[in-house]
């Protein structure tokens, strides 16, 4: 299917949450337990109110498609791209699935999701223009830290802050007060 398909495809089955790789298939992804749901909302206000804050971009949740350049649909469970860059698509783009590829993505592993798969989603946002990545493995108690130059950093807890380092300048996330 080619990009207006794919999205009108998308807005027919809205019930589903779908996305499409770089090959063009299309992948049905789960809904996320409860826990899980309410984990991601919990750090989707904590990158809002630092948003909102500082005004340097824009906040997308887990049901936000993004085109990236190689042609994937992917829809990271928390997302954010710099004002300059959201700011120059055309409102058209930003109304389907934006050909944009987030500066900062967050992926949380939920039991449904194989840590082989997002790490794989991981390289490709890196590939395709990320600047900061981090997953968040509550199940291994992992996180790993993706950044543009290609370094992974691993962090064998999940009872850390994270830091938004230059992308998100001032940011920190006390993961251990999210999972309270």
């Amino acid at each position: 299917m080619n990009e207006e398909k794919f999205f009108q495809f998308c807005q027919m089955n809205d019930t589903l949450e779908l996305e499409r790789d770089a090959q063009g298939n299309v992948i049905v992804m789960s809904p996320t337990g409860s826990f899980t749901g309410g984990f991601n909302s919990k750090i989707l206000i904590e990158l809002g109110i630092w948003n909102k804050e500082n005004g340097f971009g824009e906040v997308f949740d887990s049901s936000t498609g993004f085109t990236l350049p190689n042609g994937a649909v992917r829809s990271p469970d928390v997302s954010w791209v710099r004002s300059d860059r959201w700011d120059s698509l055309s409102i058209e783009q930003q109304e389907k699935f934006a050909p944009v590829c987030p500066d900062f993505i967050i992926e949380i592993r939920s039991q449904s999701d194989g840590l082989r798969y997002l790490i794989d989603k991981m390289d490709e946002y890196i590939a395709s223009g990320t600047q900061l990545a981090w997953l968040i493995d509550r199940f291994d108690k992992k996180v790993y830290i993706y950044r543009a130059d290609r370094t992974i950093v691993l962090h064998e807890s999940i009872h850390i802050k994270l830091s938004g380092e230059s992308v998100l300048p001032g940011f920190e996330l006390d993961l251990s007060a999210v999972l309270k």
